[in-house]
């Protein structure tokens, strides 16, 4: 059990058989009646944020069954995404809802973490950048490597970014998964 004597920033906790994280708190103690503290909650199956009030050494949390394991993205096909295990090899499926956006980032054989509420996925944590290879964009014109100019290119996994002009097809680019912009290219 958790009391908000006991809060911190990234704290996991259980409010109403939900997990949520603490982004941010403040604790204040008013010249007049009872301590309190405002926490702003990052709820962890949804991504919704609250803020909530609680009193001060009176409100008690559960702690949230989660587990995290590092898992290794096998195939997709049209259930959703299978991923494996890599300390029992077991494989499961977690649907498309679960893995959202971070579809646009996940190659066969990519290491990723999944976050578990009480046995079932709930979210994947990227590395925070990746290497994926242009599969279209336009051609570079010849003297635009110093312009500064951008286009758009489409990676291997169909994510669409913006790059520098000289950029071109089959070339290996480091994405930043948290923003989705082009880094740098990656020497072969």
């Amino acid at each position: 059990m958790f009391k908000t004597s006991d809060f911190r920033k990234n704290l996991k906790l259980e409010i109403d058989g939900k997990p949520f994280v603490i982004v941010d708190f403040q604790h204040t103690n008013p010249g007049k009646g009872s301590a309190f503290v405002k926490a702003k909650l990052k709820n962890l199956e949804t991504g919704q944020l609250l803020e909530k009030t609680y009193k001060s050494g009176v409100d008690t949390f559960a702690k949230p069954d989660l587990d995290e394991r590092e898992m290794e993205f096998t195939y997709a096909d049209g259930d959703g995404y299978n991923f494996m295990d890599q300390k029992t090899f077991e494989s499961i499926n977690i649907n498309h809802d679960v893995v959202g956006d971070a579809k646009n980032f996940m190659q066969e054989s990519m290491r990723v973490d999944v976050l578990f509420y009480n046995e079932r996925p709930i979210s994947i944590e990227l590395p925070n950048f990746v290497q994926l290879r242009v599969s279209e964009t336009d051609p570079g014109l010849k003297g635009d490597t110093a312009s500064g100019g951008l286009k758009k290119a489409i990676l291997e996994t169909g994510l669409q970014v913006n790059v520098p002009l000289f950029i071109k097809v089959g070339e290996l680019l480091k994405i930043d998964t948290r923003s989705s912009d082009y880094v740098e290219r990656v020497k072969e």
